[in-house]
């Protein structure tokens, strides 16, 4: 176990390994949707600074690129343009703000009504099932709508499946350490393969320079985008707790209460509002990270610090982001049909752990239509204050929850819940 007296370079060395085991995740995350990678290694950096300094050094999370926001990046660029994007992420970061506000004035009681898991769990569900195409057109050589065939159909299956092959068998038969690095596994072999079928264009690292800024995006506001991302953050800011409950018991300190939720949170959405004005993905906490700090039982928090600086420094090489850039679409398509389907599996997973009653007409209600407006593509209004899927319905799964009556048993059985609390 490491202490906080040990030497520097051990510190670092134990800040690379933490910045390695996130990096797969990390650097996937722009490559989908369309951000520089680069960029989004300053981001994780700085915004893992921040919520260090917010939360006092005290609690070992690394934050960096949010998967939950794929599909809204994608549609927002494509409907308002990455800078309003940028715009629209800048007020989710102070969504999780306000949230923190409220934890710290409310407590967690509001949280727990506003956002139970019947809401939750189908958003998240929506979230992974409505990115399915996209893993899936990717793995096939398309680009992620399918409009494009980016690489032979045949020669892409021999890629993307034996890709998807590999980190399957890394996540459930890895040992130690190998096993927090499925993506990363992956992500390599498909690489590998790429090359010998020949569909790695190297000219980008050939012409990229060694040392260079990252290609950083000033956001700009706009109605339209802020709408449509707000609803977004609704979920992941629940994913937040959850990530440090299970720090939390891995460290066997209680972080809910000593830095406090209200803390960590507004650590979160400073982190995600930082990483918008310079044009990079929202942050989250990474529960890959929690993995191998309980792995490793290495509970010292000056190694997160250590990971953001090198990846802060990292983002400056030039040629480093140009070959994460060269990854081609079958290999990330792979690794995608996993990593979409998994986040479909824990907003599942929320449903069944919370004993949800699907035999319960409201509770029925609020998941069906959840899920239809989230990937069947509705759409209400238009222009600038237009929702659409994911931020759609979580719009709808909160309204719904809040107008529906709740059968008298469970209302009682929350009000002497909360009075205990």
């Amino acid at each position: 176990m490491m202490s906080t007296t040990d030497p520097l370079w051990k510190q670092a060395l134990a800040g690379a390994q933490m910045l390695f085991v996130a990096f797969g995740a990390l650097v996937l995350m722009p490559l989908i949707t369309g951000l520089d990678p680069n960029v989004a290694l300053f981001t994780a950096g700085v915004g893992t600074l921040l919520f260090h300094l917010i939360t006092g050094g005290q609690v070992p999370i690394f934050l960096a690129s949010s998967f939950a926001f794929i599909a809204p990046i994608m549609a927002a660029k494509s409907t308002f343009g990455l800078p309003a994007t940028m715009g629209g992420l800048i007020a989710t970061g102070l969504t999780y703000m306000a949230l923190s506000a409220a934890v710290k004035f409310r407590g967690t009681g509001f949280l727990d009504r506003l956002l139970p898991p019947v809401v939750v769990g189908p958003v998240i569900m929506s979230i992974g099932l409505g990115l399915a195409p996209v893993a899936a057109n990717m793995a096939m050589g398309k680009s992620g709508n399918g409009a494009l065939q980016l690489v032979p159909y045949d020669t892409a299956l021999m890629i993307s499946l034996p890709a998807l092959a590999l980190t399957l068998i890394v996540a459930v038969m890895g040992k130690g350490l190998l096993r927090l690095l499925p993506i990363l596994c992956g992500v390599a072999f498909g690489y590998a393969l790429s090359m010998t079928f020949g569909v790695v264009d190297m000219t980008p690292v050939l012409n990229a320079d060694w040392i260079g800024l990252p290609a950083f995006v000033a956001p700009e506001f706009s109605w339209g985008a802020i709408l449509f991302m707000i609803p977004v953050a609704l979920a992941p800011a629940v994913e937040h707790i959850g990530d440090i409950l299970a720090i939390s018991s891995v460290t066997g300190k209680n972080y809910l209460k000593k830095p406090g939720l209200h803390r960590t949170l507004l650590g979160d959405g400073v982190a995600t509002s930082v990483a918008a004005a310079f044009g990079g993905p929202p942050n989250t906490t990474y529960s890959e990270v929690t993995g191998a700090v309980m792995l490793t039982k290495n509970y010292n928090p000056k190694v997160m610090i250590w990971a953001a600086a090198i990846a802060v420094a990292l983002a400056f090489v030039g040629k480093f982001g140009a070959a994460l850039q060269t990854i081609p679409a079958p290999v990330m398509g792979g690794i995608l049909c996993l990593l979409f389907g998994s986040i479909a599996a824990v907003g599942m997973n929320s449903l069944i752990r919370h004993q949800v009653d699907l035999s319960e007409a409201r509770n029925l209600v609020i998941v069906g239509v959840t899920l239809v407006f989230g990937i069947g593509g509705m759409v209400i209004g238009d222009g600038e204050l237009g929702l659409k899927g994911i931020s759609l319905c979580a719009f709808v799964a909160i309204i719904l929850n809040v107008l529906l009556p709740m059968p008298a048993g469970r209302k009682e059985h929350i009000e002497r819940v909360e009075d205990m609390i």
